[in-house]
């Protein structure tokens, strides 16, 4: 038996030897600026194109290349980055891409190159990754092909789907974080769109098979999956090859994917919809002109009619999408074993005392440091294992290296949040409720948290799904494990882009020393920084003297006083304005009722 091991170890070692050998260099130079689009046909308006082309381009690589991506900040009015959703970045953190937490935002006129080799497979996306610039068009697909899937012999031909919620204002023109706004409540997209677009046809082919792969590169909005009269096999998500598992309906939050395997029929007399259905739960208020659903299709005939979905249910949650607790991983990764650290947070969203609504990880809203959390790292000598230094509003874990870890994540909240952990996938351990007919029952209860002794781990499944994105039901809760194996600051936060502006984020710090080890400052980030009027080292508060002392560091906003809710807000908010009004009214009144005959013959004369 150790004679056969050994000789497929060498065999291992030798297809690897040659995939990398096969391995090549993908250059691209990305030159951001605005541009105009009008991808709904409703509204043109400023997008962040590349090149100067919109839709942006989906960047497709093999297993093994090395991504070398230089991008210039042609915006004019407005910093930068990227982030590559889903990558890894072993040993290469520097280029994850959040703005002051692995570099520093990159200013307009200034330039800064990714790069990276990929040994990862799967389906990913790209997307800007400083403040809120994504939804303004700063994002699309990224491919990772392999000729090594388990599947490549069972389809013919390869599409990329992507998904995405569409305002027709830009973000920053949107009012959000605002005592005008004190419930919190998200901005309402303008439309939903499919390849960036509206009612796309994709071609096929009678009795062909297809891999499909699905993006949802949106801002906001979760979106329900299904083609009319078709099943299909779930063989990928998040990167992750899963178990071929039917399906006809999926619940596809921002920020996942799935890929599929789609056989296509072997009659051409008719086109079938492509359905995609908002999740209006997560809307506050739906405009009668906001189309919810969405028909594109699968054109196995130009000349054929192409007829408007038939909605099976009368709201979005009367779907029954798959479960995607219930994959199980190609690779028969088993269940980690218990925890060397556990990380009990709790989701609120509350006001401080702006009286605007803001998101929190136990209380603590996130608050950019006065330098990359990376940066610190690798400017504070010994002191980078303590957390401290890492600022007490950037919600700073440290983590050891190779230790098992495990997030239970109690939602106290009452709408669902898709969590994106940066730099791996993890463990997809138990949710209360599950994806169903269940997954809304706590909604319009109290929150229930996470219970060790109902869910004891010799419940959790044996070899449990993987993903970077995973949902919290509505005050529900989720236990996910990962093994810190990749040195490296990475954030932990929901996708939701309006909640990661108000601040549902937190830091871990991976065995920081190793950090120290893989990587250090060079001129590049340092003369970023400097063109940003930035700070490169030291803690958060940017002090090298004594990294102990955060005198200076941001810091959320203090909470409200004791009695203060959001429906109290916006009665005082109402009722200081009527008052505004009502004594404008009587001044005006009296003011009117006093002025002299002549005063008034002027006042006529200027014709006011």
């Amino acid at each position: 038996m150790a004679i056969y091991h050994g000789i497929l170890v060498r065999l291992t070692a030798i297809l690897l030897l040659v995939q990398y050998c096969q391995a090549k260099t993908v250059n691209l130079d990305f030159n951001v600026t605005w541009v105009n689009a009008n991808p709904d046909g409703l509204h043109e308006r400023k997008v962040v194109g590349i090149n100067g082309q919109w839709p942006l381009p989906v960047i497709e690589v093999d297993k093994g290349d090395r991504l070398i991506v230089n991008m210039y900040n042609g915006l004019g009015d407005k910093e930068t980055s990227i982030h590559w959703h889903g990558m890894f970045q072993n040993g290469t953190n520097d280029m994850d891409g959040p703005s002051m937490v692995t570099q520093c935002p990159v200013p307009p006129g200034a330039s800064i190159t990714y790069n990276f080799t990929i040994p990862q497979n799967g389906t990913y996306w790209y997307h800007c990754h400083t403040d809120s610039c994504y939804p303004d068009g700063y994002r699309q697909a990224l491919i990772v092909h392999d000729d090594q899937a388990y599947f490549n012999d069972m389809y013919d031909h390869e599409l990329t789907v992507t998904m995405s919620d569409w305002y027709h204002d830009l973000i920053e023109d949107i009012p959000f974080i605002r005592t005008e706004n004190p419930t919190g409540a998200e901005p309402v997209p303008d439309s939903f769109l499919f390849n960036d677009t509206l009612k796309t046809n994709i071609p096929v082919e009678a009795g062909k098979t297809y891999l499909m792969r699905l993006i949802n590169i949106g801002a906001f909005v979760a979106q329900y999956f299904y083609i009319e009269d078709h099943t299909f096999r779930i063989v990928e998500i998040d990167g992750v090859y899963v178990d071929e598992q039917e399906a006809d309906t999926l619940y596809i939050a921002v920020a996942q994917r799935y890929s599929i395997l789609v056989t296509m029929k072997n009659s051409t007399d008719k086109n079938y919809p492509i359905v995609t259905v908002a999740d209006s739960l997560l809307l506050d208020v739906i405009s009668p002109s906001l189309q919810l659903n969405q028909t594109n299709w699968l054109e196995y005939n130009s000349n054929a009619a192409h007829p408007q979905a038939a909605m099976k249910v009368e709201v979005s949650s009367d779907l029954v999408p798959y479960d995607d607790m219930k994959l199980v991983p190609h690779d028969r990764m088993e269940l980690l074993t218990e925890p060397d650290m556990t990380i009990k947070v709790d989701v609120i969203m509350d006001n401080l005392n702006d009286g605007a609504g803001y998101a929190f990880f136990n209380n603590i809203s996130y608050t950019r440091p006065k330098v990359p959390t990376l940066y610190s790292v690798l400017t504070s000598g010994d002191y980078a294992t303590n957390a401290q230094v890492y600022g007490e509003y950037t919600n700073p874990f440290v983590l050891g290296h190779k230790a098992v870890v495990e997030v239970i994540l109690n939602n106290l909240d009452g709408g669902s949040h898709p969590f994106h952990l940066h730099g791996h996938n993890f463990q997809l351990v138990s949710r209360t409720p599950s994806y169903g007919p269940s997954f809304q029952d706590f909604a319009d209860g109290d929150p229930v948290p996470f219970n060790a002794t109902e869910n004891p781990s010799s419940s959790f499944p044996k070899y449990p799904a993987r993903r970077d994105t995973f949902v919290a039901p509505p005050q529900g809760n989720f236990v996910i494990r990962f093994v810190a194996d990749n040195p490296g600051v990475w954030l932990f936060h929901c996708h939701i882009d309006w909640h990661m502006s108000q601040g549902l984020a937190m830091s871990f710090i991976e065995a920081p020393k190793q950090i120290q080890e893989q990587l250090s400052l060079t001129e590049s980030d340092i003369n970023i920084c400097k063109a940003g009027n930035r700070s490169y080292e030291g803690n958060a508060a940017a002090s090298t003297e004594d990294l102990l002392d955060l005198t200076g560091q941001n810091k959320q906003l203090p909470w409200l006083p004791a009695g203060f809710t959001a429906r109290g807000i916006v009665a005082m908010v109402f009722s200081c304005v009527s008052a505004f009004l009502g004594m404008a009214f009587i001044a005006v009144y009296g003011i009117s009722g006093i002025q002299s005959k002549e005063e008034t013959a002027v006042v006529t004369e200027r014709g006011l």
